[in-house]
């Protein structure tokens, strides 16, 4: 029987993962997503062509490995099937779980509605719906992908939803669907679709005992974990590596090993704190190098340092063995480099991560910079600064960079 390797994010997402998923999935026979929705975005290159993924498991890229959506993902069916179009003869190698949770275009006006609401107070979230899609699931009033296969059930069940609670979707300005409309989007899914739902988890249980190789992706980071995260400016699943278990109907037994993946600066998208955020140019030039921009939705993200704080705490939540350190070229050309090693927070200095982070203020050692490790594919290639700056962050986080991408081309990895 063999285990499951895990591939997940350390900081607030968008840290690189699809890169390193489609690296590692050249070697794996499965790829399968645990948790989050089309919120989710990962680009990867290939030659000249670029790949937006949001909800299909990155090893589609790789024609050997099968890929598997689980229980623990809101999937769109409408932007599910768009996502599908990039691809050809995806049947026998796509597997999506009957238990995931059905995202429909109503979540989307939910939390688009909720977040004018807020004003000022809004969290930032994306508009795609996943936290009403994953709050129905936790009030037991969501549907599931399996309903999908019975159309015109699920259309009278969600009537009956929108009935029952008329008067909190009147206030909000969000519309009932018109039922002939739903119902015949519903079947236009079924029809798409249908040859691909299926029951994943004893899938899942069947490919291990069969001593497959199975590679676990999750989505966005663990400082956006619904428990672990920066609460409330968080995703609305579990991110961390113990969401891998219940995502796909796996035990802590089934995970081998945990790579966490983390960029050589911080990023963040939406509201809520960022201790080493950089609000001057070097913010604005990590911006530029990096072409930080939402592969979801294009909004410019918020740049800042490496966290060490965050990162060991990351590190320890998911369990991880090896980190793998993406983006180091966009550290080029920087005079000197910061690190965040520590917090000031109530008037004392800290090295862990607290309750809160909305009050912290971020202390920085200060290393300096170099000047190219774009396409650098050894260790030894890249500049004795770059070097000194992955051996200390090792050294803080507390455990080994086992993985550098000095650009976004597959074949500019380092492996250590």
């Amino acid at each position: 029987m063999s285990k499951a390797d895990l591939i997940v994010g350390l900081q607030w997402g968008d840290e690189g993962k699809g890169k390193i998923v489609d690296h590692m999935a050249q070697t794996h026979d499965y790829v399968c997503r645990f948790a989050g929705g089309h919120n989710a975005g990962h680009t990867i290159v290939i030659g000249k062509k670029k790949y937006a993924l949001h909800l299909i498991p990155s090893g589609v890229l790789n024609p050997k490995a099968k890929n598997i959506v689980g229980n623990g993902v809101v999937l769109s069916p409408k932007d599910f099937i768009k996502e599908m179009e990039q691809f050809e003869n995806l049947e026998g190698r796509l597997f999506l779980s009957d238990k995931a949770h059905v995202l429909l275009p109503y979540h989307a006006e939910i939390d688009q509605a909720r977040e004018r609401l807020k004003g000022d107070k809004a969290i930032g979230t994306t508009g795609k719906g996943i936290g009403p899609a994953y709050g129905d699931k936790v009030a037991r009033v969501g549907h599931r992908l399996g309903e999908l296969l019975h159309p015109e059930k699920l259309t009278a069940k969600i009537m009956e939803f929108f009935t029952a609670n008329k008067p909190v979707f009147d206030a909000m300005g969000v519309d009932a669907p018109v039922e002939a409309e739903l119902l015949a989007e519903l079947e236009s899914y079924k029809e798409v679709l249908a040859p691909y739902i299926c029951d994943t988890t004893q899938l899942m249980w069947e490919i291990l005992d069969a001593d497959k190789k199975v590679l676990l992706e999750g989505a966005q980071g663990t400082m956006l974990d619904i428990d672990h995260g920066t609460y409330p400016y968080v995703t609305s699943s579990t991110t961390v590596s113990a969401g891998a278990c219940s995502g796909l109907g796996l035990n802590p037994k089934d995970l081998g090993t945990v790579t966490g993946i983390a960029k050589a600066y911080c990023t963040r998208v939406g509201n809520g704190p960022f201790p080493s955020e950089d609000f001057g140019p070097e913010g604005d030039k990590l911006r530029a190098n990096g072409h930080e921009f939402g592969t979801t939705t294009g909004r410019p993200r918020r740049c800042g340092w490496f966290d060490a704080v965050a990162m060991r705490h990351a590190v320890r939540v998911n369990g991880v063995d090896q980190v793998a350190l993406m983006k180091l070229d966009v550290l080029d050309g920087f005079d000197e480099i910061k690190v965040c090693v520590a917090y000031e927070f109530e008037g004392r200095e800290i090295d862990y991560v607290p309750y809160d982070l909305e009050d912290v203020k971020a202390v920085y050692k200060i290393f300096p910079g170099w000047n190219k490790t774009e396409g650098a594919r050894t260790f030894e290639e890249l500049p004795e600064a770059a070097k000194s700056y992955i051996l200390a962050l090792e050294e803080m986080i507390g455990t080994k960079i086992g993985i550098i991408s000095t650009s976004p081309e597959r074949e500019d990895t380092i492996i250590r």
